[in-house]
């Protein structure tokens, strides 16, 4: 099932998420409904709190990206690179600062460039629960650093430049207000 994406402006996208156990309600449905919610928005990361849940649980799938161009280097690796993460916490983040342009489905039509530290080691739980310790790097740790954000109630957008931030202040404003056009189901704050 398709869920409504919470658009800027929602106070749930700014809490901090709890830890869930095993035995979360509906656990497995709920994955699939992220899943489906994010490539029915041609996402490639979606985080609970997007969809109004305020749980650490967020997903990725750059399966997408293994057909672009930029990242043929790294192809067979994005191919299958379709993963679950359940209260993650990222232990380290290391290596040089790279800028990329990010945009995030709870933000439509905004785009800018953020520095990310291009490496992180982080440990959490799949979907059947399974302790996974592991190190990422490129884009997977782009995205999942942009996901992982998501679940401590910080946005994309909190990494700007305070000029930028003043830049796209009117973009936010009509985003919050619902003043804006998308091809997926979203939630307005009220």
């Amino acid at each position: 099932m398709i869920l409504p994406i919470r658009a800027f402006g929602d106070a749930v996208l700014r809490k901090k998420a709890h830890n869930i156990d095993k035995d979360y309600p509906e656990l497995a449905t709920l994955i699939d409904n992220m899943f489906e919610t994010m490539t029915g928005a041609n996402g490639i990361g979606l985080a609970a709190p997007q969809i109004g849940l305020d749980i650490r649980l967020f997903i990725i799938d750059v399966s997408p990206l293994a057909e672009d161009e930029d990242y043929a280097d790294i192809a067979d690796e994005l191919k299958d690179f379709k993963k679950v993460f359940i209260n993650a916490k990222i232990l380290e983040e290391s290596g040089e600062e790279w800028k990329f342009n990010e945009g995030c489905l709870s933000i439509p039509d905004v785009r800018e460039d953020v520095k990310r530290k291009s490496i992180i080691k982080i440990e959490y739980y799949d979907e059947n629960f399974t302790k996974h310790t592991e190190v990422f790097q490129d884009i997977r740790a782009r995205v999942i650093q942009h996901e992982y954000d998501h679940i401590e109630g910080i946005l994309f957008t909190d990494h700007l430049s305070p000029l930028k931030k003043k830049i796209v202040k009117g973009k936010l404003q009509k985003i919050a207000n619902g003043d804006v056009g998308v091809s997926y189901k979203m939630r307005f704050p009220k």
